[in-house]
């Protein structure tokens, strides 16, 4: 087994519990680690035998453009589709990150992280 890591994927989405989050926005990074059988892409040197990273991309930012008031169901839902599409992924760990969520504070950011499978 190995580990596919896409870290630092960057959008701007209309995420946030409260309305005006929702309408100006915000900067998001979102991390995807994937437990992955990577012998026969090793010894192929074959794509077909590993995950396309362009895929998992892909997905992310699909998820990340769907208006959300939480970043768990977003989690979820990135979860399942690369399940479902990404053959061989044994176990999956996303993180969403929030830049400067506006809580009247100096905070850098606050994050979810979730996963499925064996990870």
């Amino acid at each position: 087994m190995g580990l596919i890591g896409l870290e630092g994927m960057q959008f701007y989405a209309y995420h946030g519990y409260y309305e005006e989050e929702r309408l100006t926005g915000n900067d998001y990074l979102v991390d995807i680690y994937l437990n992955v059988e990577l012998s026969a892409a090793a010894q192929t040197g074959d794509l077909a035998y590993t995950v396309n990273y362009e895929t998992v991309y892909r997905i992310a930012k699909i998820e990340m453009s769907k208006p959300s008031l939480l970043l768990e169901p977003i989690a979820d839902r990135i979860i399942e589709q690369v399940m479902d599409i990404c053959r061989g992924v044994q176990g999956i760990k996303v993180r969403i990150v929030k830049q400067n969520p506006p809580m009247g504070a100096r905070i850098d950011k606050a994050y979810i992280e979730t996963e499925a499978g064996h990870f």
